[in-house]
């Protein structure tokens, strides 16, 4: 069986908030390394290790998206479901029906806009959700979060 592929519209949002990301975090980090390094060499040359810095981390912004894209698949198998990801470390996660305890999907103002949503995994492992599918088409999410619901649950009894 193949993987499933998520919406392509996801790439266009980790993109956006990955830009976010960088000038909200990275600029002003980027501003005080500048600042740093101009106490131990010449303002000019700090300016440029500081610039070429926010410089890379604007090109990850939009490149590494697509990157991550290329390499999320999920599968729902006929016991549990798979999830891989990774770019440079792939890592592959199997998640049995059986131990799935809920599943969520949940839209942030950026998703509804490009109709997309997550579902959220969660397992009696922890608080935080063991599986997630970003950028799944909202329909798509609410159909393989019925699916899970439907498939997996341990009574506990």
């Amino acid at each position: 069986m193949e993987l499933q592929k998520l919406n392509p519209r996801v790439v266009w949002l980790w993109r956006f908030q990955g830009l976010v990301r960088v000038l909200m975090f990275w600029a002003p980090v980027s501003v005080g390394i500048g600042i740093g390094l101009s106490q131990v060499m010449p303002g000019f040359l700090a300016g440029v290790i500081a610039a070429g810095f926010w410089f890379f981390q604007l090109l990850l912004a939009i490149l590494w998206p697509g990157l991550a894209y290329r390499y999320f698949g999920y599968l729902i198998r006929e016991q549990d479901l798979l999830v891989q990801r990774g770019v440079f470390f792939r890592r592959r996660t199997s998640i049995p029906h059986n131990r799935i305890q809920h599943v969520d999907t949940r839209q942030g103002p950026f998703e509804q806009l490009l109709g997309l949503s997550r579902v959220l995994v969660f397992t009696a492992s922890g608080m935080a959700a063991d599986g997630s599918l970003p950028g799944v088409g909202h329909e798509l999410a609410e159909t393989i979060r019925d699916d899970l619901s439907a498939r997996g649950g341990d009574d506990g009894v």
